[in-house]
C-alpha cells in the first residue's frame, strides 16, 4: 500500500486487556478512518469513510466502477486536498466526460444515502452488470489457493490492526500484481480497480481476490473491471450469486487453504493440463 498523505494509516491507542482472568493496561494498533470526498468540477459527488491512502487509485477506481469514466485517460488530473474534516479528491475530467456527469446530475432527484452513489431509483440500485462471458481465462485449484495465500501475506495494515479489508488482482503468469487495503471492502476494491487500470492491466487478464464477503456491489465492480473471476475468503449473498451467474462470472468463496466452494460457472476451473489459454 502506498501512502498518499502525511496522515498516519494507523495509531497506537491505550486499552484494557483481559488475559488469564486479569485485566491490565495495554495498547493496540488501530486503523485510521477519515471522510474522503469525490469532487468533479468543484462539485461533491460522494463521500466515503476510508483509509487515507492510495488516493489516485481510489479516485480512478471509483470513477471507473461508478461509470463516470470508462478509461483512466478520461481523467485529466487528481488532487487530494486536506481539509480539517478529511480529504477532498478534486477530479478533473475531460470535457465529454464532464458534460455527461453534469447531465447525470440534472436527473438526480436529490441527496442519496451511503453506499449507492448518484442513483435515484430502485431500478438503478440493481443496475445492469456487464457480461464477462467472452473471457476465456481459466484457473486451476492450485492457483485459486495460491491467490488467496499470496493476498494473506501482502496486507501489512491488516497484519498490524486486524481491522481492514484487502483486495488483490491475480494473473496466472505473474501472480498477485496489485493489492490495496482499506477499512471499507468497497473502497479496497475501488482502489484495486484504479491501481490495476493505471498499471495497464486488463480485467480479463486476471482474477479479483478479496478478504470480505461477496455482496452484489463487489460482483458489479469486478464485472466493470472486466474480470471473469471473483475469489473470496468469506461467503456470498444470494443476489451476488444470481448477478455473477447472469454476468458469466465465476464466483469462488470460502477459500480455506486448498478447499473452497464454487457458486457459478465452475467450468473455468480446470486441471493444469486442460488449460489452453489464459486470456480471451
Amino acid at each position: 500500500m502506498t501512502q498518499s498523505t502525511a496522515t498516519p494509516l494507523a495509531r497506537t491507542v491505550p486499552q484494557l486487556s483481559r488475559r488469564n482472568g486479569r485485566i491490565r493496561p495495554a495498547t493496540r494498533i488501530v486503523p485510521e478512518e477519515t471522510p474522503v470526498a469525490f469532487s468533479y468540477g468543484g462539485s461533491t459527488h460522494a463521500v466515503m469513510m476510508a483509509t487515507p491512502a492510495d488516493f489516485e487509485d481510489f479516485a480512478t477506481g471509483f470513477s471507473l466502477t461508478e461509470g463516470i469514466v470508462s478509461n483512466p485517460a478520461d481523467i485529466e488530473s487528481i488532487e487530494a486536498v486536506e481539509t480539517p474534516e478529511g480529504y477532498d479528491l478534486q477530479i478533473t475530467l475531460r470535457d465529454a466526460q464532464h458534460e455527461a456527469l453534469v447531465t447525470r446530475r440534472r436527473h438526480m432527484a436529490g441527496p442519496v444515502g451511503c453506499g449507492l452513489c448518484g442513483i435515484e431509483s430502485l431500478e438503478q440500485a440493481v443496475r445492469e452488470t456487464p457480461s464477462v462471458s467472452a473471457s476465456s481465462l481459466s484457473l486451476t485449484p492450485t492457483e485459486i489457493a495460491q491467490a488467496v495465500a499470496m493476498l494473506n501475506t501482502r496486507q501489512p495494515l491488516h497484519a498490524d490492526t486486524h481491522a481492514v479489508h484487502g483486495a488483490g488482482f491475480y494473473t496466472p503468469s505473474e501472480g498477485l500484481v496489485a493489492v490495496r487495503e482499506d477499512v471499507g471492502r468497497h473502497n479496497a476494491l475501488d482502489k484495486l480497480a484504479g491501481a490495476a487500470a493505471r498499471q495497464g492491466y486488463k480485467g480479463a487478464e486476471g482474477a479479483v481476490v478479496v478478504t470480505s464477503r461477496v455482496s452484489v456491489e463487489m460482483v458489479q465492480k469486478t464485472a466493470i473491471l472486466g474480470s471473469p473471476f471473483i475469489i473470496a475468503i468469506s461467503a456470498p449473498t444470494a443476489l451476488a450469486i444470481r448477478t455473477a451467474e447472469k454476468a458469466g462470472m465465476t464466483l469462488v468463496a470460502l477459500v480455506r487453504g486448498d478447499e473452497f466452494e464454487v457458486f457459478t460457472h465452475a467450468d473455468r476451473i480446470v486441471c493444469a493440463e486442460e488449460r489452453t489459454s489464459h486470456v480471451a
